[in-house]
Parts: structure tokens; sequence; C-alpha cells
């Protein structure tokens, strides 16, 4: 029995939800497998679609507590989703082997207490909260992460040919499939 052809993760991040697009193929002839829009913050927990915008303003013990909560629903969102997602790339007979997350090219706070006090670093703290949750889920599945910040991203490879990757695929086809996709090829 031969072994199943890799596949590739690509993850565009955002606060409460990823763009994620696997890739497949060769890197002279990369296919799209899939793609799908994962959710990573629960509409039941308020606040957790920007975590540290909900803890601003919190007394520090209380900020911890609240982000524990969130970090835990991230999490299992994330795992949830990745899972899924593999089991479907098994299916149509591919295999995850890799998974590329677009990093954050904004500053990070030291400590949380630094990060609350900083209006921007609490925007890039919002996203690199789901961003390491979906870097955790990679590694329980024995995924081999690989970060790119999206400016640098355009830089390896050709546009032109990521948009034709998704030709025929239909809506959405946006930049944040795309990058994902992008990211996805250069780790295949």
């Amino acid at each position: 029995m031969s072994a199943k052809p890799p596949c590739v993760l690509g993850i565009a991040p955002h606060c409460g939800w990823a763009a994620v697009v696997i890739v497949g193929g060769t890197a002279v002839a990369p296919r799209v497998l899939l793609r799908e829009r994962v959710e990573l913050a629960d509409a039941r927990l308020p606040g957790s679609k920007q975590p540290y915008h909900d803890i601003e303003g919190l007394a520090l013990a209380a900020a911890r507590a609240r982000l524990a909560l969130f970090e835990e629903s991230a999490n299992r969102l994330a795992l949830g989703a990745l899972r899924t997602l593999t089991a479907a790339v098994r299916e149509i007979g591919a295999e995850a082997r890799a998974a590329g997350i677009l990093a954050s090219s904004g500053r990070v706070g030291a400590t949380l207490e630094a990060t609350l006090g900083s209006h921007a670093l609490i925007h890039t703290a919002d996203g690199n909260h789901f961003r390491d949750a979906l870097g955790r889920a990679c590694m329980t599945l024995k995924l081999p992460v690989t970060r790119i910040p999206q400016k640098a991203l355009r830089g390896h490879a050709a546009a032109a040919r990521v948009g034709a990757l998704g030709r025929g695929l239909g809506a959405p086809w946006g930049a944040d499939q795309k990058s994902a996709a992008l990211l996805a090829w250069l780790l295949l």
C-alpha cells in the first residue's frame, strides 16, 4: 500500500476566525484540495472574539482568569476544526504533513500588564491569541508549523499564480484565501 500524497494547511487567522486553504500536488503543480472558514471564538462566551479588548481595564488577576477561559475555548475550537479538516483531506486521499500560519508583524508586549497598557499591543495580542491556539492545535496533531509574516509572504511567489489556483472554485477566493494558499504552496 502506497503512502497518501502530502498536503499542507495554509492558515490566515483573524480575530475569532481563520481562512484555511489546504494545498496538495507538487511545488510545480499545486492544487487546492480544500478551503474553509473556521470559527475560533465561541458565540456563547462574550468577548471571545477580541479577548484582550475584553479584559482591558480589569484588575490583573481578573484579566488573567478571564483570559484563561478565552484560551481554553480558542484551543478547543482550533483543535476541533483542524481535526475535522485533516480528516476530510484523508477522505479524499491526501495526508496533512505541515501547516503555515500567517504571523503578525506587530510588536508584542513583554507582560500582560504591558500589553493591556497599550491599545496597539492589545490589537496584536488579540490576533496572536488565535494564532497561538492554531499553533497548539497543529502541535497536538503533529503538524510542523511555519509562521511567516504577511508582509514577507508576497515576496516568495507570484500572486498571479496563486490567483489561478482558485479559478473554478467560486467564492470566496479573496486575499485571505490567496495568502493562505500561497503559504501552503510554499511549505508544500
